[in-house]
């Protein structure tokens, strides 16, 4: 098998042009594995679709698939651009979360970044849950995937890696839910770290800084129809959100390596 690695943020994947074996799951678990494997937070394979340009499946590094991805998507338009699959600067990508619309912004011929318009961002009003011997405050948003938002005071310190994995697998969620903690900086910045659902800490969450800025939104934290930017572990991304709820995003695409394995 032929992969590409690439990372939007550090948010790192093996790209894989070509039909989803039937074993995908073991194949995600192994490859992902950054001892034993290529390491990574999971593959997305790419493929053509009958009702848009190209279509997007994504593996977590645990084996299960996830329904969007808003770094991979942004890798994926410079996949197809970069390696000759389309010529096009707006191309329309399928997901198991709807088609999304990506524009590419190129830099000596080549994607440097791109801007994905991510639908809907729907957030509902803050919840508590019981988590552990803790009660936790947070809001629930979906962005086409499902997201917990956890304001904090200082998201440097938030025990990310203890509370996640614990909301992360809480009833209240049967299907499993990604977890962001969120520090207020400014109006229009905002300091977030994540436990991604299937993945655990990664070094960015591209559908997670827009539920995060939809969350901040609908709290009056910060202004509609203005950029926001959200800084990440593993960098910055640029997040709009409209009047009527629609988010883009705009952040970087990057190559790393090409490879090779036996399976």
């Amino acid at each position: 098998m032929h992969f590409t690695k690439m990372h939007g943020l550090g948010n790192d994947y093996l790209y894989v042009f070509g039909e989803v074996p039937a074993n995908v799951a073991e194949i995600s678990r192994h490859l992902s594995d950054r001892h034993f494997g290529a390491g990574s937070d999971g593959m997305i394979f790419i493929g053509p679709s009958s009702i848009a340009d190209f279509k997007m499946r994504i593996f977590n590094a645990d084996g299960s698939e996830a329904l969007m991805c808003g770094n991979g998507i942004r890798c994926v338009g410079k996949y197809v651009f970069d390696k000759g699959f389309t010529k096009k600067t707006a191309v329309r990508i399928e997901t198991l979360s709807g088609i999304k619309d990506v524009g590419l912004i190129l830099n000596d011929g080549r994607v440097d970044r791109a801007t994905v318009g991510m639908g809907a961002a729907i957030a509902e009003d803050e919840i508590e849950l019981e988590v552990g011997d803790t009660i936790v405050r947070g809001i629930p948003v979906s962005v086409g995937n499902p997201h917990f938002v956890i304001f904090v005071d200082d998201a440097q310190i938030a025990p990310v890696d203890i509370i996640g994995p614990m909301i992360e697998r809480h009833d209240a969620f049967p299907g499993g839910v990604n977890v962001e903690f969120a520090q207020i900086l400014s109006h229009d910045e905002i300091r977030m770290r994540v436990w991604e659902r299937g993945s655990g800490i990664t070094l960015a969450c591209g559908t997670g800084a827009c539920a995060t800025a939809a969350a901040a939104v609908a709290q009056g934290m910060c202004p509609i129809g203005r950029p926001i930017t959200v800084h990440l572990d593993g960098g910055d991304l640029f997040i709009r959100v409209s009047n009527n709820n629609a988010v883009t995003m705009t952040g970087p695409a990057t190559t790393v390596y090409e490879g090779d394995v036996e399976l």
